[in-house]
């Protein structure tokens, strides 16, 4: 039985891991702000972080110190935080995604594929929404769909992304990779990514229904990740689509 140590155990999404870990028949533990997570680190054999970027460099610490596996969830990231999970996969296994959900990762397979045979004729749109309590905007999923585009053209997306147009923003850009965020009620994550032609259309869609899938999903991550050398690995590996 593996243990799954769970950063961030009493927040939504520690407690559906815990019913995501225990549904897998393996063993959870976890803690929340304030625990001590060197502790966790020893003890579990892979670490799971749904929790806050201002946790994650105390959080890498001790999974190199304890030389322990982790999965980040995360979102919100800046690019500091980038340099950190590069220097921590030295020394460990680490996952880092903006979604842990198994059809999201095969939709930026879709994505990037669409992307790759369509050229900058074909407008593209990335548009998301989530529940009113989100606090950042593009979607960690959203970015990773623009991601998957942007490779996919061969492109840079951040200097290719257009955000928040509003005014007079003038015609939209040639090749550009547009991103809409809609906030309310208690959507769990809808995201459409619009190749937008002439006189035609293609939608890619996702839809998530309840964040146990983000759950499930890091589980399977997590034990696969268990059996990894220290390197950065993606959702895409753990479905062996590259």
């Amino acid at each position: 039985m593996t243990s799954i140590g769970i950063i961030g155990s009493e927040g939504r999404m520690g407690v559906a891991l815990a019913v995501a870990i225990s549904e897998a028949g393996q063993r959870s533990c976890g803690v929340d702000k304030g625990g001590n997570v060197l502790k966790l680190a020893s003890d579990a054999d892979v670490l799971v972080d749904f929790s806050s970027p201002a946790a994650l460099e105390a959080t890498l610490d001790a999974c190199v110190a304890a030389k322990t596996p982790i999965v980040i969830g995360t979102t919100g990231l800046e690019e500091r935080h980038h340099y950190l999970i590069d220097d921590a996969a030295k020394d460990i296994a680490v996952l880092q995604t903006g979604n842990t959900s198994l059809g999201v990762t095969l939709l930026a397979h879709l994505v990037r594929e669409a992307a790759t045979r369509l050229d900058a004729d074909w407008d593209i749109e990335v548009v998301e929404m989530h529940h009113r309590m989100k606090v950042d905007a593009p979607s960690g999923t959203a970015l990773l769909l623009g991601q998957a585009a942007a490779e996919g053209r061969g492109i840079n997306l951040e200097t290719s992304a257009e955000r928040g147009r509003d005014g007079m923003t003038g015609a939209r850009g040639r090749g550009s990779i547009g991103f809409a965020s809609l906030r309310g009620g208690t959507v769990a994550g809808d995201h459409d990514v619009v190749f937008a032609g002439n006189e035609e259309m293609i939608t890619l869609s996702h839809r998530a229904e309840n964040r146990m899938i983000f759950a499930r999903g890091a589980v399977r991550a997590a034990l696969w990740l268990i059996n990894q050398k220290p390197d950065r690995y993606t959702m895409p590996q753990v479905l062996g689509l590259h």
